[in-house]
């Protein structure tokens, strides 16, 4: 056991709260799991990277970046650098792109293993960020905000050194524990502001989860099985979402007690949503920003002695403020100058999740043709599709080229026309673009014609799914985006 170390009221504000924090309460052991996940989570990122890369922004991929670089050099001139921050700068080829991606590998897994930390967490950061600026409509998602942002404030929280174990003698300083905090309380409070202030009657009247496990992204068998239960479990559901993540999420902000009651109550929420959807990293990230609401003596470690004349993190004390101001101006001022400064490396960010809940479910789907009558549908890896085939549990892995055919299929084709895209790279057999499907079709000859058709979906109800086998209906609504076709002379053509 070791004596507690009273932080001195005369200590220097800069000392106090850019400084190792030697007070009790300590949070050396909830420090150590957070960083060993924030590893595991940047390494499920590199890994679903690994298989999709090359077919989402490859030089032969949907959206390559290589192109996209030049637009924005053409068209900005030297701001592209710091609008577009990026290595794929230097070179965008599918050599690149696998050294981004196995460099990320290897900074995720030396910070699991606790090898020199700020570098890795650094490294890692650098390489997602790299490709998440590059990657246009397959990157428009709030985690992988969430992921950038909790990375550049864990530089600071993560203690120095190659090997430092627990680093007993470097705890955090308080403001970076604070502004991970800060993270955390935004998304949940953020999340629960937007379903308010967006008018949304489903949350309202109660009514916002009844559908919502049949209507996300990816669902999961589980939770075909949860959208059974009875319209009273939804409301409660919906209300007990509302409450905490417009009241209970507060007491991250009050002594250790609440912020323990908060963790016991928060937790199983996100595990709720783990089972029952597949929201990539997202939930992960905030399960795991939850256990620094846990002090030491939690653990049963009790605070320890440690060198008094630590320095204080200068670059802590001018960055850290910056982005607490920057990140409430995100939520109330969008226009706030320092937002637009930094919104390109999406470190200051504005949250609000599930604000409007999609109303049906509704799939594209890829079909090609070798005579111009027959239609053969490219199977999905992880998109509902066969009806008899039950809906998967994947998360952390991201799909993104699945994940974002959803939210085409909430607008139009000209809203998305990285679909077309999509249909003229199949009518290439382009591999890097077929790697992101269970299998190709036309693999023996490229089509002579490729067309994206839409589909909505329901669950099945439990007497259906008794009698059919299936886990999903559905109706054919009609051609989603224009049929792309080779010409007799070889050049591409469009038909309505």
């Amino acid at each position: 056991m070791f004596e507690t170390i009273a932080e001195p009221q005369s200590t220097p504000i800069l000392q106090r709260w850019f400084g190792p924090d030697f007070g009790a309460p300590s949070y050396l052991v909830a420090r150590w799991i957070w960083l060993r996940a924030l590893g595991g989570i940047f390494f499920s990122a590199f890994y679903s990277l690994y298989f999709q890369i090359h077919g989402l922004i490859g030089p032969n991929g949907i959206l390559p970046a290589n192109a996209y670089l030049e637009t924005v050099r053409n068209v900005v001139g030297a701001k592209g650098y710091w609008y577009v921050p990026t290595l794929l700068w230097f070179n965008a080829s599918d050599r690149a792109l696998d050294a981004l991606v196995w460099i990320g590998f290897l900074a995720s897994a030396a910070l699991i293993l606790n090898l020199w930390p700020r570098v890795s967490i650094a490294v890692a950061g650098l390489c997602f960020l790299s490709f998440v600026t590059a990657a246009q409509d397959f990157s428009s998602y709030q985690s992988d905000g969430m992921l950038l942002e909790a990375a550049l404030l864990s530089i600071f929280f993560a203690p120095r050194g190659i090997r430092p174990g627990l680093a007993a003698a470097q705890p955090p300083s308080k403001a970076s524990l604070f502004m991970l905090r800060w993270e955390w309380f935004r998304i949940y409070f953020e999340s629960g502001l937007v379903k308010i202030l967006s008018g949304e009657p489903q949350w309202r009247n109660l009514t916002a989860m009844d559908k919502y496990y049949e209507n996300g992204p990816l669902p999961s068998w589980m939770g075909w099985h949860v959208q059974q239960w009875p319209h009273s479990f939804h409301a409660g559901s919906a209300a007990a979402t509302l409450i905490i993540e417009l009241l209970v999420c507060w007491l991250v902000f009050f002594p250790k007690w609440s912020r323990r009651i908060c963790f016991f109550i928060t937790t199983p929420l996100q595990i709720g949503i783990i089972l029952t959807a597949n929201y990539a990293f997202l939930n992960y990230l905030v399960l795991f920003l939850g256990v620094l609401l846990l002090d030491d003596d939690f653990f049963s470690r009790s605070a320890v002695r440690g060198p008094r004349a630590a320095t204080p993190s200068y670059a802590a004390a001018i960055i850290l403020p910056i982005l607490f101001i920057t990140t409430i101006g995100a939520f109330m001022m969008p226009g706030f100058p320092m937002v637009r400064l930094l919104d390109p490396f999406r470190v200051a960010n504005s949250y609000g999740l599930f604000a409007v809940m999609t109303r049906a479910r509704y799939e594209i789907e890829f079909q090609g043709t070798s005579d111009g009558q027959t239609w053969i549908a490219y199977p999905f890896r992880y998109k509902p599709q066969d009806v008899r085939q039950g809906p998967g549990l994947y998360a952390p892995y991201q799909p993104r080229f699945e994940w974002n055919l959803w939210f085409a299929m909430l607008g139009t084709w000209t809203d998305n026309r990285w679909v077309i895209n999509t249909e003229v790279r199949l009518l290439q057999n382009q591999p890097d673009v077929l790697r992101l499907f269970r299998s190709n079709p036309f693999a023996a000859k490229p089509p002579v014609a490729v067309r994206a058709m839409l589909w909505q979906y329901w669950f099945t109800s439990r007497e259906e799914r008794r009698k059919t086998g299936a886990w999903w209906r559905r109706e054919l609504i009609g051609q989603y985006a224009p049929t792309v076709r080779r010409m007799p002379n070889g050049t591409i053509g469009l038909e309505d």
